[in-house]
């Protein structure tokens, strides 16, 4: 993905939780999937995908080869100058294939960079959402309103304690460090 993504630094950030997730909408390649959080408020799984999608990312768990890969990515987008992307044709994302496929279309470059840090389209989006939710949710254990708009039963345990142990360096990506 966080973010693309701080939320995360090593003492809490006062701007309210909704701007956070606005402000990982700037980061390079991870705007490709932050886009969709304006439709679900603060939920990153797009209610329209099949309970399988659903699955698959509620499962994945980061590891710093994941998160190495995904900074990279996101570091080469911001300094490529690939923008960020439109929020996805909700009409037209009924699996996490078609939301791949949107975001690999958006930018000509970027199935190339996807390609070159070991990501399928569909593993990069499913990486992005696993570390954008684990981050929310870490976010909400401070502040309510974001923890109102977070179904929790897409949220691995495991990374959020990924997240909690990798605070300093995934607020250094989503500032776009």
């Amino acid at each position: 993905m966080f973010s693309p993504a701080s939320p995360v630094a090593s003492t809490e950030i006062s701007m309210p939780a909704f701007n956070r997730v606005l402000q990982l909408c700037r980061v390079g390649v991870l705007t490709l999937l932050f886009a969709i959080a304006p439709l679900a408020h603060a939920q990153l799984v797009p209610s329209g995908l099949p309970d399988a999608d659903k699955q698959q990312i509620k499962n994945y768990t980061l590891n710093d080869d994941v998160f190495n890969r995904l900074a990279a990515a996101t570091r080469e987008a911001h300094a490529a100058g690939i923008p960020p992307q439109a929020a996805p044709d909700a009409t037209r994302v009924h699996s996490l294939d078609d939301l791949a496929a949107q975001a690999m279309a958006s930018d000509q470059r970027i199935p190339a960079l996807v390609k070159k840090h070991g990501f399928t389209p569909r593993e990069f989006m499913v990486a992005n959402i696993a570390l954008m939710n684990a981050v929310m949710a870490v976010q909400a254990r401070n502040d309510p309103a974001l923890a109102n708009n977070l179904n929790q039963v897409w949220v691995n345990p495991d990374n959020l304690r990924f997240v909690d142990s990798h605070r300093a360096q995934i607020s250094a990506l989503l500032q776009g460090q």
